[in-house]
């Protein structure tokens, strides 16, 4: 009995550690809380890199995909970035015709999971997430002749990225100088850069990956977010505009008195923020008047609001040869601190 006693407690031990051992905290990533900070590089060095910045450091982690991948190398300017269902996407523009790509990485570790290459990416603008294991990316596609008005062939694409097998599945022929996008339900909104003088806003079936309907805006669209109430706001030049995304009416328009730069909408999605005139301002989504709050007496080269704690980012280039930083303000515009990054940031990602 004495032994049978001492087996049930031996065998109770050993399954209490099995237990506690597959029971056990799963191991942090290293990029599990904080901001990807996009550097574009010079962009006829090709040196683009992407940082990160934990929430509760001051000190930039430099080159995390070279980092996470020695034998590999990004090897352009870095356009974008976005998460799919534990997937990052970077999107890697090249100065040389043909070597445009698209990294794919597992989100908290950068491990390079595969490469899209052209002729399927051909200048990767934005990337979106279109449904559980899909993307959307932008592509102005081939370049053609600045000096001859040519540049930005007609139309572009929208490169439709299966996660799953990591291919291109399909291209979405979309606008001239297609860019940003914004998902409204199971539509995409699509507009295109300010350069290309193209004025029309292409809306796009996320269900069937083609295109819906096309509207005349008057002037270049470029969709910014949906806000609190679910409505889509678009900046037209000078213009903020509200768009019912169903009815497709627009709600009102605010004008300001010259481009607002960098428009970025806060975490609860009731406020914007933007630059102009050298400083930056906020603007509540229920503004009737383009007359905003100055934050912050600076601009930045892109704004970021971070959604978990509302602080502002802004990023900071002083040249296309030396390092930038990313300023950190409280939501009223109290620094918190300066934090040296890589060559030109010019976008941040927070997760």
């Amino acid at each position: 009995m004495k032994n049978q006693l001492t087996k049930s407690i031996a065998v109770g031990l050993v399954a209490l550690s099995v237990w506690n051992c597959k029971t056990s905290d799963p191991t942090p990533t290293p990029y599990e809380s904080g901001v990807f900070i996009l550097n574009a590089g010079n962009f006829s060095s090709n040196n683009g890199t992407v940082s990160f910045l934990s929430r509760n450091s001051n000190v930039v982690a430099t080159n995390i995909f070279q980092t996470a991948n020695p034998s590999l190398a990004l090897s352009g300017g870095v356009q974008g970035y976005a998460e799919v269902n534990g997937k990052g996407l970077i999107l890697v523009d090249n100065s040389t015709a043909g070597q445009d790509k698209v990294e794919i990485v597992e989100a908290g570790t950068f491990v390079s999971r595969a490469t899209l290459k052209t002729p399927d990416i051909e200048n990767p603008r934005q990337v979106i997430s279109a449904g559980p294991n899909k993307a959307y990316i932008s592509c102005w596609d081939v370049s053609g002749d600045y000096s001859a008005g040519t540049f930005y062939k007609d139309p572009g694409y929208i490169a439709v990225v299966d996660l799953n097998t990591s291919k291109v599945t399909k291209k979405i022929p979309a606008v001239k100088g297609v860019e940003k996008m914004v998902i409204s339900g199971t539509e995409a909104f699509v507009g295109s850069n300010t350069y290309s003088g193209d004025q029309t806003l292409l809306i796009i079936d996320l269900n069937t990956d083609t295109e819906k309907q096309r509207i005349a805006f008057g002037s270049t669209p470029e969709p910014i977010a949906l806000d609190a109430t679910g409505k889509l706001w678009i900046q037209a030049g000078k213009d903020l505009v509200q768009l019912d995304p169903t009815s497709r009416a627009v709600a009102k328009r605010l004008t300001f008195s010259a481009a607002p730069g960098s428009v970025t909408i806060s975490g609860d999605k009731r406020n914007f923020y933007y630059t102009l005139g050298g400083k930056t301002y906020s603007i509540s989504i229920d503004a009737n008047t383009a007359s905003g709050s100055v934050v912050v007496n600076r601009s930045f080269s892109a704004l970021g609001i971070d959604p978990q704690t509302g602080r502002i980012y802004g990023t900071v280039i002083p040249s296309y040869a030396q390092a930038g930083y990313v300023i950190r303000y409280e939501s009223s515009g109290t620094l918190v601190d300066s934090v040296k990054a890589e060559i030109a940031p010019s976008g941040l990602y927070f997760r």
